[in-house]
């Protein structure tokens, strides 16, 4: 398996990169692990490969004055997972991948790349996550809702790189939970589910739903959000709720799962998601 030929860049600061991306065929290389495969396979070409990894303003977990977080894009799932706090969401990161996907695996080439069957992006779609963008223009912040647009596509423009994940503070007393239903090979979900919810006074009165594996793109199930909303959370309510995480979503059929045991098995991990966000 060798790739095409192309030519290597290792840009020393962020202009740099921005600057040796624009015009031609150029491909930003994060941590690698999808991008090399593709391209040893040559089911991916690039004229130019511009290695953003020495970067040293793009790594790093930062905590915002309004109590979100930013996280550099550079920044491997393995410092995410050292780094975060929030409950529940170090054991979410253990289950992406494996150890050396973990430490070579970058959040931001796993946003960019957009795999249908990613985790990173179901569980920063749950927490109301956007995507800080460079480009010659300066810099744009989308949020991921909307921001995948197909199998490997967002709104990313060509000539702009993805430098942060931000979000914003999570309502008090939100909890959060990921399940998943994992290739046994791959470890890719062929369900991943990921859950934020908030009660207040006995009823929900946030909850956010980021969902993977399910769609032919990573989406954020709203109407089970809005169906789940208002209610006391009640196992009923979960059930009615879940059961409508593929009511805008067409459940997508391979190898490995057709779309009628996706979407079954979309609603079940749905359920089991929001439970254990709510500690059942």
């Amino acid at each position: 398996m060798i790739p095409a030929a192309f030519t290597y860049q290792r840009p020393a600061s962020l202009d740099e990169a921005v600057q040796a991306i624009a015009g031609g065929d150029a491909k930003v290389l994060a941590g690698g692990q999808s991008l090399l495969p593709l391209l040893k396979l040559r089911l991916a070409r690039a004229d130019k490969l511009v290695d953003i990894g020495r970067i040293g303003e793009l790594k790093g977990y930062r905590s915002m004055p309004d109590g979100g977080v930013e996280i550099g894009a550079m920044t491997t799932y393995a410092e995410w997972q050292a780094a975060t706090t929030f409950p529940g969401m170090a054991e979410a990161i253990d289950r992406i991948g494996d150890v050396q996907v973990r430490n070579r695996g970058t959040i931001g080439g796993s946003i960019a790349h957009a795999d249908p069957a990613s985790d990173a992006p179901a569980i920063t779609l749950a927490f109301d996550g956007s995507a800080v963008l460079r480009g010659p223009g300066g810099e744009r912040v989308v949020p991921l809702d909307g921001f995948f647009e197909g199998p490997f596509q967002t709104a990313m423009r060509p000539d702009e790189i993805l430098v942060a994940i931000r979000r914003g503070p999570v309502p008090d007393g939100a909890r959060f939970a990921y399940c998943k239903l994992a290739q046994p090979a791959s470890g890719y979900s062929i369900v991943g589910i990921a859950a934020v919810v908030a009660m207040n006074g006995g009823l929900i009165s946030h909850a956010r739903i980021g969902v993977t594996g399910v769609h032919e793109h990573p989406y954020r199930a709203t109407d089970v959000e809005t169906a789940l909303e208002g209610t006391d959370g009640s196992a009923e309510a979960i059930a009615a709720a879940a059961a409508h995480v593929t009511d805008d979503a067409e459940a997508s059929s391979d190898i490995h799962a057709d779309a009628e045991y996706r979407a079954a098995m979309a609603v079940v991990y749905t359920r089991r998601a929001i439970e254990a966000a709510l500690g059942r």
